[in-house]
């Protein structure tokens, strides 16, 4: 029934690295299209690839993906970006009593909790692999994200 989330993860690594513009696959129950775009941005200095899958919790729906807009920022050359490393629902603090792990103006040192990926029911402390400070926050608390979908600005310090 379908594919799991490491398939498609593996997928679209694949998809990636291959060049193809977009894939398609359509089983009975379950579709996915994932979409790359070539042009390369240049944020954390190596060209990078926006990627596409949106996949259903545990129903077998019928699944179409479109690519996000770029997010346009002045210079962003100069910013690193924390990327997220799965598909899953964003959360900018550990609950809703309590405050966000970080803020716009932040420092944050490499190994730092950012925010929580729940994928799955399980809730995914996401840390930093860079140090710096919080430029944006490019998603809504809350929010559902892609694998590889940005989520910080970091300016290096």
């Amino acid at each position: 029934m379908g594919m799991d989330i490491k398939q498609i993860q593996d997928l679209i690594k694949f998809v990636s690295k291959s060049g193809v513009n977009e894939v398609s696959i359509e089983e009975q129950d379950f579709k996915i299209t994932i979409k790359t775009n070539q042009e390369p941005t240049y944020v954390a200095a190596q060209p990078q690839q926006q990627m596409v899958a949106q996949v259903p919790a545990a129903a077998p729906a019928p699944v179409a993906a479109a690519a996000p807009a770029p997010i346009a920022i002045d210079d962003a050359s100069k910013y690193i970006t924390v990327k997220s490393p799965m598909i899953g629902t964003f959360y900018r603090s550990s609950n809703p009593e309590k405050p966000s792990f970080v803020n716009v103006g932040d420092e944050i040192s490499a190994g730092q909790v950012v925010c929580i990926i729940e994928a799955m029911k399980l809730f995914n402390e996401i840390e930093s692999e860079v140090s710096g400070r919080i430029v944006k926050v490019l998603v809504e608390n809350a929010q559902p994200v892609e694998y590889d979908q940005p989520l910080f600005l970091v300016e290096p310090i």
